[in-house]
């Protein structure tokens, strides 16, 4: 198949995909479209927002639009390691014989709804390392491979909010992208009123199968990037690193630690499922840029000056940005 003929099947099939969420989901069209971004570019994802504006219901539209395997746990701080990725049993063969027996927890699906999973512990939290970065899970020194595509789609309430507890910051490192979801406007919540005071009801359809995933992800993983693009992706994590030399002044000023190496991975898978959506089969700096705030806020760690000004982390690679198309233009 032409490569421009690969590109229109895939925004087609993207575009099926985000008219059936939209049925459900009112407004956070951007939300939406970063949402299908990361997970077609191998990626899970972390929203944060106060309770009630939504993020539960997009990740369980989503799934019911994607006709693959879905389980949710909600976390609470009694929840255990075992309770996600399961625990061998004494079992029994038709002799008597007791043997161990793996049962699988509900980690080995494809759509996993981590519901506010900030609420469980630090070690609770750790369980999905290892299946959020290699997509396995080991179990007293036996490993077992989790079924592709594997997402991990977790939600959290702001760390202000009482009973929770922060993320690690090696587990906010495997989150391909950290979306915000604030409060409706006036208008959009005026048409949730409509669709959920009333008799309107729609059952989500599934639009697109595993095969159709993984066939869009090596398309992404297939878009060509010029030299220049990945060198204002590389310049823009090292940014953020302040005792890089191509650190920022903002970056000396607030950060304590810079972004890992896995988000320069990010921005640049972004970046070509981004060019793909606009119907390019190349990507820009523009593409990097669209993508970067969502890519960097949850890989920066702020120093104690940054944290006592309470500076954001969005400010930060909002700012650097800005300086870096300052130079790019010289």
């Amino acid at each position: 198949m032409e490569i421009s003929k690969k590109v229109s099947e895939f925004q087609r099939r993207v575009n099926d995909l985000t008219a059936e969420i939209q049925k459900s989901i009112v407004g956070n069209n951007s939300v939406i479209q970063k949402v299908i971004i990361a997970l077609l570019s191998n990626g899970h994802v972390l929203f944060e927002g106060v309770p009630g504006v939504g993020k539960t219901l997009l990740v369980r539209t989503l799934a019911a639009a994607l006709d693959i395997g879905f389980s949710r746990i909600q976390f609470t701080p009694d929840l255990m390691p075992a309770d996600i990725v399961g625990t061998n049993i004494i079992a029994e063969t038709d002799t008597g014989a007791k043997y161990f027996k793996f049962e699988n927890g509900p980690i080995f699906t494809n759509v996993l709804l981590a519901d506010e999973i900030n609420r469980a512990t630090p070690k609770t939290q750790s369980a999905l390392l290892e299946a959020m970065q290699e997509h396995r899970v080991t179990v007293l020194g036996d490993s077992y491979v989790l079924e592709e595509p594997f997402f991990v789609l977790a939600t959290q309430n702001p760390l202000e909010m009482e009973g929770t507890y922060p993320l690690p910051e090696a587990q906010l490192d495997r989150f391909f992208f950290k979306i915000r979801m604030e409060a409706p406007p006036a208008g959009e919540l005026k048409e949730v009123l409509k669709r959920t005071t009333t008799d309107h009801h729609y059952e989500t359809k599934a639009v697109l199968g595993a095969a159709d995933i993984l066939e869009m992800r090596e398309l992404i993983f297939n878009v060509p990037a010029a030299e220049h693009v990945m060198d204002f992706a590389v310049k823009l994590v090292l940014a953020t690193h302040p005792d890089s030399p191509e650190a920022s002044k903002i970056s000396k000023k607030y950060i304590r630690y810079g972004a890992s190496p896995r988000a320069a991975q990010t921005v640049m898978l972004a970046a070509k499922a981004q060019a793909l959506l606009d119907n390019r089969f190349n990507t820009a700096i523009d593409d990097v840029i669209d993508n970067a705030v969502p890519a960097l806020r949850h890989r920066i760690i702020l120093n104690f000056e940054g944290e006592s000004e309470g500076i954001s982390t969005d400010e930060i690679v909002s700012e650097i940005i800005v300086e870096l198309k300052k130079k790019v233009k010289r």
